[in-house]
């Protein structure tokens, strides 16, 4: 390592001195750009960018596809779209070079809420400035500058990561040769900024989030349980809620119950130990339940009638928790252990922003029209957050598209779960216009 190395590293280290949650995403790399200015004029300094990559440049540095991770994501695309990453995949580490840019906003690496502000010593928590999709477009362009990277292969992404993909084919075809943009749009819609405000409004209700002022001992979880509890509605549908779920549940009855537990109330939550005397588990509730393990707690949220501070335990008549509730729950309590409040809203008001028609003088239909690369728009019948209308409208103005359906009743989330239909549709796009790299001569 030499002294520029670890002149960075100490900078690295210094700026993410408070954010707990950066060693949740080992072995990323950092460049730090001395000075960005943002589309609102606010010129940010010190500005660190969390990356990860997988495979090798060729020497032309012209084999580069760029993945554009999900909101609640981090540029360890291995994480969440693993089935899709390495040889012989979509994404084929063993042809391409593999790249990945943790977002502004975000809590896993780049300039955040979290990040220290040089100029004051402290996180920049609230005071974080709202950042847009292209503001993402720009800074991440400066880091490939920095790489020598002059033109990407393919840029791909879905749902937030489609917004970055979009907001880079406007760049042109010099700079982007193809783009896949999976399940989101050109501009976000009245539904989806409605629900991003609805979530937001739930943070802020828990008094914990002091106008985003808190320790991060004590965050506001609840809040961010609960809008997490909210968004994941979006992201699934009803057919799937009916068919993983029905209404089956968690009974908890007498003495004949092989689970037990005691209800408590504490800052806000409501929380379930479970004993077992055989362990429990069951797919529709994911890993609330831990087979072999006794004394599980699980929050569940807030309880109606049970004051915060107060306890109960259930009588012998027996209560019930269904499954759908407790899934809801688990990904909620999971979500606000892993992510922060300020990072969530940051995020939220950048997908607000995302037109790639603003202050380019021109409508949103021309600068679809004005898309001349090689396209590839897939779309989920099920998804009610991006509807499949929006995949149409992209296909049907964006010149050289062509549109793709996941069959799927997961919603939104489809495109993280069909794994193998994303396999088959993107290795089909890739061989189709990037054949130089996939030609078996080559």
């Amino acid at each position: 390592m030499d002294i520029e190395d670890l002149f960075i590293k100490d900078k690295i280290d210094l700026l993410n001195r408070e954010n707990h949650l950066i060693d949740d995403i080992p072995g990323q790399k950092f460049i730090v750009i001395s000075e960005f200015t943002l589309q609102s004029g606010v010129i940010l300094k010190d500005v660190p960018v969390a990356y990860m990559t997988w495979g090798e440049l060729n020497e032309e540095k012209s084999n580069v596809i760029l993945v554009c991770h999900i909101f609640s994501s981090s540029a360890d695309v291995s994480d969440w779209w693993g089935p899709l990453l390495g040889a012989g995949r979509a994404l084929d580490s063993s042809k391409f070079f593999i790249i990945c840019f943790n977002v502004l906003g975000s809590p896993y690496g780049t300039a955040s809420p979290l990040t220290v502000n040089l100029e004051t010593g402290e996180p920049y928590g609230p005071d974080f400035p709202i950042t847009t999709i292209r503001d993402d477009v720009y800074l991440h362009r400066k880091v490939l500058d920095l790489l020598k990277i002059n033109t990407i292969a393919l840029v791909v992404g879905g749902s937030l990561g489609g917004m970055h993909a979009l907001e880079w084919a406007m760049l042109g075809s010099n700079t982007v040769r193809n783009i896949i943009s999976i399940s989101s749009s050109g501009r976000h819609s009245a539904w989806g900024i409605s629900c991003g405000e609805v979530q937001r409004q739930i943070i802020y209700l828990d008094h914990r989030y002091n106008g985003g002022h808190y320790a991060k001992d004590c965050s506001p979880e609840v809040g961010l349980c609960v809008a997490r509890m909210s968004a994941f509605l979006t992201y699934r549908s009803h057919d799937s809620f009916v068919s993983k779920f029905g209404r089956r549940s968690n009974s908890v009855c007498g003495t004949k119950s092989r689970i037990s537990f005691e209800l408590t109330s504490r800052d806000g939550f409501q929380s379930c130990n479970y004993s077992s005397e055989d362990g429990y588990d069951s797919d529709s509730t994911l890993d609330t339940f831990i087979i072999g393990k006794k004394d599980i707690l699980a929050s569940i949220g807030y309880h109606s009638g049970v004051a915060i501070g107060s306890s109960r335990k259930i009588d012998g008549s027996g209560s019930m928790v269904f499954s759908a509730q407790s899934y809801l729950r688990h990904q909620g309590e999971k979500f606000a252990k892993n992510f922060d409040a300020n990072c969530y809203i940051c995020i939220s008001k950048k997908m607000d922003t995302h037109d790639i028609a603003h202050l380019r003088n021109s409508s949103h239909e021309k600068c679809l029209n004005s898309i001349e690369q090689p396209t590839m728009i897939v779309g989920i019948e099920s998804d009610a957050l991006f509807t499949i209308c929006e995949q149409e409208e992209l296909a049907t103005h964006i010149p050289n598209a062509s549109f793709y359906k996941i069959d799927s009743y997961d919603g939104h989330s489809g495109f993280l779960i069909e794994f193998d239909q994303l396999n088959l549709m993107i290795g089909e796009f890739i061989k189709n216009n990037l054949s130089e790299f996939t030609s078996t001569t080559n």
